[in-house]
């Protein structure tokens, strides 16, 4: 992982992390802090022009009109700007930003996106401040997050810290409903993340019990579906050699398998839909499930769909070949078929380098007089467009804005987080730039 290059040694006890690494703010950094704490109403008023367009992710004009809102605040940053077209993914498509810092500085990706989970005919559309908070469709998610990342790099152009960065910016505009193929969509990301030195994910902060929180891995998201197929009759003659244990009673086995046999650390698992009958049948989207049968008559079709999340591509692997094990022991005059959705999310893995990042950050957080953040544990945060360059490239999650009630009317921002954010983000970029 190429985080640990920025080390001086591979232990976070090591110099680089020191306590006496940075006693106090440079000037630079001081400087970085009371802009932001000076620009608070303009990031706010930012906030409330983005969430009050609307960027569902089907919404394809709302997602680019919210990317030009972005470029406009990127350009004069001295951002290249582009805009990649994604339609033949079925989706809006990505904005990228890039710019070039001095020879032999660290690259810096920084993700976050565009879109939110509200769509055009959503009842929930508008930005409402009250007092130090705000709710609004997609004010934390990630709206607040896009916020955090122009108001720290506003804070950098301003203490003259900028100029010397080599940045890459990614937002995507599918983040909360991907297209397909996702390898197609996710290409221009996963490239960038080969030529990164580091990667800070700007969706929401993680607070746990008052205290805010360091995230270092996110897991998988790998959706599969499972098809059960029996020989049908009168349910007078259920289980007999002829007719066996019909489609339902081998689903059940199979659910109940899954249920006693794949539980282990860090992995969980759900079956979201499930039918069974003289016949049944998925929709093309995989979203609807519907069936028909009566109570004499033995299921001859069953169906279910589900999830499974990991912490790692060796526990992913290690869980579909249990569950393919699981499936292939058929009951009597049954037969079932598991099968996986291609373009599942890959995990991110709590690396040493991630650990590494995280320790940096939180000598950041002691100079700015803030708490240490501890690692999150990770069946606590979902999956995320980080993991696609987590295997290239260490990086932190959570650098975004903090909100409760993310993908529900009532989403609410913690605007103040948002200072927060973009001191820690802000000074640890700089520190990173000039290895420190």
């Amino acid at each position: 992982m190429k985080f640990r290059t920025l080390m001086l040694c591979s232990s976070v006890a090591c110099i680089a992390l020191s306590p006496a690494a940075h006693a106090q703010l440079s000037t630079p950094e001081t400087k970085i802090v009371a802009t932001i704490d000076a620009e608070y109403e303009r990031s706010v008023a930012l906030l409330e022009r983005l969430v009050n367009q609307n960027s569902g992710t089907m919404n394809f004009a709302g997602v680019k009109t919210v990317g030009d809102m972005m470029r406009a605040e990127l350009e004069p940053l001295g951002f290249h700007v582009d805009w990649i077209d994604m339609a033949k993914a079925g989706r809006a498509g990505h904005l990228i930003a890039t710019k070039p810092g001095k020879k032999g500085t660290k690259k810096l990706l920084l993700i976050a996106h565009l879109d939110t989970v509200f769509e055009a005919d959503s009842p929930f559309q508008t930005f409402v401040r009250k007092g130090d908070e705000a709710v609004g469709p997609g004010a934390g998610d990630d709206k607040g997050g896009m916020v955090v990342i122009v108001s720290a790099l506003r804070a950098m152009k301003a203490a003259g810290t900028l100029k010397d960065a080599a940045i890459e910016i990614h937002m995507t505009g599918d983040e909360e409903d991907s297209g397909d193929p996702i390898q197609v969509t996710r290409a221009p990301l996963i490239a960038a993340g080969k030529t990164a030195d580091v990667a800070l994910d700007f969706e929401g902060l993680s607070i746990e019990n008052g205290k805010d929180m360091g995230v270092i891995s996110r897991r998988s998201s790998n959706s599969w579906k499972l098809e059960v197929s029996g020989i049908t009759g009168h349910s007078s003659l259920i289980f007999d050699s002829t007719y066996g244990d019909g489609a339902a009673f081998e689903l059940a086995r199979i659910l109940h398998r899954f249920r006693t046999e794949l539980p282990e650390p860090n992995l969980t698992f759900n079956v979201g839909l499930v039918a069974a009958g003289q016949e049944a049948s998925l929709d093309t989207d995989g979203v609807r499930i519907s069936a028909k049968g009566k109570t004499n008559i033995i299921p001859g079709i069953a169906l279910a769909r589900g999830d499974f999340r990991t912490l790692s591509e060796d526990q992913s692997a290690r869980v579909r070949e249990k569950m393919i094990s699981i499936v292939s022991a058929s009951a009597p005059k049954t037969t079932a078929k598991i099968t996986f959705d291609p373009g599942g999310y890959p995990a991110m893995a709590p690396t040493d380098g991630n650990k590494a990042l995280l320790a940096h950050l939180n000598v950041v957080n002691r100079d700015l007089g803030l708490a240490e953040q501890a690692p999150l544990d990770p069946l606590k945060r979902g999956a995320g467009d980080i993991s696609f360059v987590a295997n290239d490239v260490d990086g932190l999650v959570g650098l975004g804005a903090f909100s409760r009630g993310d993908h529900a009317p009532g989403e609410t921002v913690d605007l103040a987080s948002i200072k927060r954010q973009a001191k820690r983000a802000a000074i640890l970029m700089m520190r990173l730039t000039h290895g420190k």
